[in-house]
Order: structure tokens, then C-alpha cells, then sequence
């Protein structure tokens, strides 16, 4: 019989309990300590008779006692939905709202109060982390079809959607990153993208299931480059994981390479697109390292296709692939009656298998639109172009509607409007991706029609809108730039003619 996903955690703090599980910046903790914590956690969750099975919001950055509270609560018979320090007041309320949770805990203190649940705030934690139990009973553990965690990704009408995933849609996604990438037991991961961003998962999970080690790079160090460049060379990484767009940020570091960082021999890419240029670059720097890249929705878990990037593919493909699906995974490119299209014309991706989400949490509209029956199988509807060409390799072409990736973001370029709508001195605004000639987009552009107002310049006008926009929303989705108009254009139906803005920016 398979281990769970927590028995394969438990088990190094049974065998090597000086085992360390991760790592900040120097400050190490244990696998023993990660048990401890999450079963004190656990035992504490199980008595205050929350209703079995609801979600707990769990809120905090890129720490020790966030991943220990994250097993603490699935150990409990929960799934915990990441909310990260980054996020704006006005999310954290609109995923209590949507998510109807149990409780919450408060790992690090909150921007605002939540009524009507319990909050585990961060000095009670630290006392419960404290308190010495006995293992709790692994009956109520999450397991099988249960949710594991809730990851909310960007929604169409300023509203985010809960993605639910369950312990076996995470151990198929787990199970494909043992096998596929050649990857040890014992390595020590990058962990630097926020646990509120499911590519954190590609890191969080087949490290600890295999006994290695998370290197935690916060955003306070990410965001300096001075701090940055100081601290990756003390990290003894093995296994990266990142979007493309932080790769790009390192090899501004010319001594970002395979002299100066030995061990380190995989690099997993996922959340945009990895250009050739990137690639190209790192390979030249990384002569001997594995480089893959993936693909897939957070609908999916994570990613479900792989390819390595090695200087043949370089050599074969301009734009690069997106790989080959797991095994226990079909991908089709299907035409809008979601019929398969011949190889080398261009459809949209549709994703079944094992590791496909079962939907929306309380969203049975949303659900229904984008999980269909197809070939006696649910299967997700990705909204993105694909391509399959002759070598059986999947390419992306890109986005069917307006939702776009910025440097890994996944943004709804109308939850954007919806947040510009908000701002007070805004009468109308619409945004439109910017695209680089590397296929990727490069800026969010706002185009707005502002209200009457007393500033003497463009440049104040946009400095005060951003500062009621820091309120509303997250920080990747504020638009680079800000372009004022008399009026917008409008489509024969008088709607804001947005296609006919990214014309005009991407002459």
C-alpha cells in the first residue's frame, strides 16, 4: 500500500530526526521539529470541534511555522488555503467570504480582523507549537479524495476562485516529479516563490515526501538586488525551482554559474514562458545541469507536462516546447466543439487525468464552464492556444481570452478594471498586455479616463491612483504604466474595444 503524503514527511522525524527540513537564511529546523509542531497543532485544531472537512485560511510568508501549520492542519482533517503577508487587506476578506472557513491562523499578524471565526494568532501559535502531545490519530488525516489545500488564483470579475486540490491529485503531480526529472532523495530546493503562488508546491512537497531540504528566499531578499547576489552564494542548492522571469534577474549576476554554484544540477521552470534567450543563456552558464521546462494550470496541479531543455531542443525549436504530458495525463488540442484538431494546427489545451482539480470551492458556475465531461473523463478547459507538433511535443500559443502571466502571475485582465473602477479618481479604465519579442508579456498598461481633478501633471495623477490601488490589490497586478485618454474606444456593442487598444500597443 502507498505511503500518504504526511507519512512520507513523519518518517524521516521517525528515522533522522536531526534530519534538517528547512532552512532561512541560516536558521535551520528539523524534520523532528516539523512533527512536533504539526502534530501540537493538529491535537489543538481537533478540539476546538470545528466542522469536519471545512478549510482553514493559514496566513504568512515564507517561514518555518507557515509549512508547519500547513501539516498541522491537513494532519487535523483539514485543507488549508495560503494567504501570503503581500496580499492587500480587501483579498484576505473577499477569501473569507468566498471560502467560508473554520478558522483561521494567523502565522504572522494580520492587516485587519475577520468576524465570525476563530483566529489563532501568532503568540498563541508559538504556545501551541510549544505544547509536548502524543501523536495524534491519523483517522482524521486528510487522504484519498479529500482536499489537501485551496490555492485562489485570479477571477474574471475582481472575484478569485478557489482551486481546490486533493491528497491524490497532489500525490499523482508528486509521484511525476519522482520519476520524471531524474531528481535524488536529500536535495536541497530553492523555495522562493510565496506559498500562496501554486508553483511553491514544486518545491514544498518533493522536498519534504523525500527528506530534502527547503531554502527559503523571501521577498524582502528577492526585492534587492544588492541583498539577492550576497545571499544566493551562501545557499547550497541543488534542485532550483522558479518562473523564468527570477532566472532572468540572477544571470544579471555574471558569476550566477556552474563554477560558482557546483551542486547545483536541475533547474524546473513553470508559470510563464521560458523563452530561447533564457534558456539559451542558463545552458551556456549550467553546461552540465538539467533544465526543464513545464507547463500546466493551477487547475491541475501545478504542472502536468515537461520537457528537458537541452541544446538539441535549443537547436530544433525557436519558441520553445512545453513537453510531453505525465503518464497518467492526457492533454488535447480540441477546436471550440471540443473536437481534436489535426497535429500542427492550433486549439485549445484540455487537460484529464489523476491530478485534475475537481473544481471551484463554492463556485458551481465557474466549475461547470471550465470542467467538462470529455471522453468519459472531467477534464479542464485551459483557456490557453496549443499546438502538437510531429515529434509528439505540446507547443503554447498563447491565451484564448484576456487572461495573461506576468513575470508567473496568472492575472484576469478584468479584475484589474474592477480594482481601477474603484479608484476615485478614475471615470473609466480598461488594461492591455504589452508584448516583448519574446512572445512574453513585459507590462500591464492601464488606459484611463480620469475625473476632474487638481494635479498639474500626469505624474501625480498616476503616483495618487497607485496609492489607492496599493489598498485593493495585489502588488504583480498594478500596471506599469498609465496612459490618459479623453475617451475609450468602444466596440459596435458598446463595450470598451480592448482589442483594439492592444493593437494600438503592440504596433
Amino acid at each position: 500500500m502507498k505511503k500518504s503524503i504526511i507519512e512520507k514527511i513523519d518518517g524521516y522525524a521517525m528515522t533522522e530526526p536531526n534530519r534538517v527540513a528547512y532552512e532561512y537564511l541560516g536558521k535551520i529546523n528539523t524534520y523532528k521539529e516539523l512533527k512536533e509542531y504539526s502534530d501540537a497543532l493538529a491535537t489543538y485544531i481537533d478540539s476546538m470541534g470545528l466542522a469536519e472537512k471545512t478549510p482553514i485560511i493559514v496566513y504568512g510568508g515564507q517561514t518555518f511555522e507557515m509549512v508547519a501549520t500547513f501539516l498541522g492542519v491537513v494532519k487535523s482533517g483539514h485543507a488549508y488555503i495560503p494567504v501570503d503577508t503581500n496580499s492587500p487587506g480587501e483579498r484576505l476578506t473577499i477569501i473569507n467570504q468566498i471560502a467560508e472557513p473554520a478558522a483561521c491562523i494567523a502565522v504572522e499578524k494580520m492587516p485587519l480582523s475577520l468576524a465570525d471565526i476563530p483566529v489563532i494568532e501568532p503568540e498563541k501559535l508559538k504556545m501551541i507549537f510549544s505544547n509536548s502531545v502524543e501523536e495524534p490519530s491519523k483517522d482524521k488525516w486528510v487522504a484519498g479524495s479529500d482536499i489537501f489545500y485551496i490555492i485562489f488564483t485570479s477571477g474574471t470579475t475582481g472575484v478569485p476562485k478557489g482551486v481546490q486540490i486533493s491528497h491524490d491529485n497532489l500525490a499523482s503531480f508528486l509521484d511525476w516529479m519522482q520519476k520524471d526529472f531524474g531528481i535524488e532523495d536529500k536535495c536541497n530546493f530553492l523555495s522562493q516563490p510565496p506559498y500562496s503562488f501554486d508553483l511553491s508546491v514544486m518545491d514544498l512537497y518533493p522536498a519534504l515526501t523525500r527528506g530534502g531540504r527547503l531554502v527559503a528566499l523571501p521577498k524582502a531578499v528577492t526585492d534587492n538586488f544588492k541583498e539577492l547576489f550576497a545571499v544566493l552564494p551562501t545557499l547550497a542548492l541543488n534542485v532550483w525551482v522558479s518562473t523564468p522571469s527570477f532566472i532572468d534577474i540572477c544571470l544579471l549576476e555574471p558569476h550566477f554559474d556552474e563554477e560558482h554554484y557546483p551542486s547545483l544540477s536541475h533547474f524546473l521552470f513553470c508559470g510563464e514562458e521560458l523563452t530561447h534567450k533564457t534558456a539559451d543563456t542558463l545552458h551556456s552558464r549550467f553546461p552540465h545541469a538539467h533544465i526543464f521546462n513545464t507547463y500546466g494550470p493551477t487547475e491541475t496541479t501545478v504542472a502536468v507536462s515537461q520537457v528537458e531543455i537541452t541544446s538539441q531542443v535549443l537547436a530544433d525549436y525557436k519558441r520553445l516546447p512545453i513537453g510531453s504530458p505525465k503518464k497518467d495525463t492526457v492533454i488535447r488540442v480540441v477546436d471550440d466543439k471540443l473536437h481534436d484538431v489535426q497535429e500542427g494546427q492550433d486549439g485549445e489545451i484540455i487537460i484529464s487525468g489523476p491530478s485534475v482539480s475537481k473544481g471551484y470551492l463554492n463556485n458551481p458556475v465557474k466549475t461547470n464552464q471550465a470542467f467538462v465531461d470529455l471522453k468519459e473523463q472531467v477534464a479542464y478547459r485551459t483557456g490557453d492556444l496549443g499546438q502538437l507538433d510531429s515529434n509528439g511535443q505540446l507547443l503554447y500559443k498563447g491565451r484564448i481570452d484576456f487572461q495573461i502571466k506576468l513575470h508567473g502571475f496568472r492575472i484576469e485582465l478584468e479584475e484589474v478594471d474592477h480594482h481601477l473602477d474603484q479608484v476615485s479618481l478614475i471615470s473609466q479604465a480598461t488594461t492591455v498586455p504589452k508584448y516583448g519579442k519574446d512572445h512574453k508579456v513585459s507590462q500591464l498598461i492601464a488606459y484611463v479616463t480620469a475625473k476632474k481633478n487638481n494635479f498639474t501633471s500626469n505624474f501625480e495623477l498616476t503616483k495618487a491612483i497607485k496609492q489607492e490601488l496599493k489598498n485593493l490589490m495585489m502588488p504583480y497586478m498594478m500596471p506599469q504604466r498609465f496612459v490618459y485618454l479623453d475617451t475609450l474606444p468602444l466596440t459596435s456593442n458598446g463595450k470598451v474595444d480592448r482589442k483594439c487598444l492592444i493593437k494600438e500597443v503592440n504596433k
